[in-house]
């Protein structure tokens, strides 16, 4: 199973998605913002990061924007969850709201296996 970063600003919806992952076997780790993101990134690369766009702070485009230019972090998987899917340019993959659980979990597995083959 991967370490996974869960990025959003409402707690409610972190939760749901924490408890989703970890019933699956995941490690889950969780950021309110961007910013927040970023320094947990740095502190402990997570396997995968699934991430709202739309966040006070650092939104998820921005936060996207600069894992990609950071050589250290530019090749983890970003999996977008948002009700606008065109803010997604640079993630990997796209889950519009709502979603089912398990298109959650199919998604998040994949992008989990192709980050591995890329080390």
């Amino acid at each position: 199973m991967g370490r996974i970063l869960v990025v959003d600003d409402e707690p409610d919806l972190r939760f749901i998605l924490h408890r989703i992952l970890a019933r699956a076997g995941h490690e889950i780790a969780e950021a309110g913002d961007g910013a927040a993101a970023l320094t947990s990134v740095h502190e402990s690369p997570p396997d995968l990061v699934v991430t709202d766009m739309m966040m006070p702070v650092m939104g998820g485009v921005e936060f996207i924007r600069r894992l990609r230019a950071d050589p250290a972090t530019a090749t983890i998987p970003v999996l977008a969850v948002s009700g606008d899917w065109q803010l997604a340019v640079d993630a990997d993959a796209v889950l519009a709201k709502p979603y089912e659980r398990t298109e959650l979990l199919t998604v998040a597995e994949n992008l989990l296996r192709k980050g591995r083959d890329r080390r």
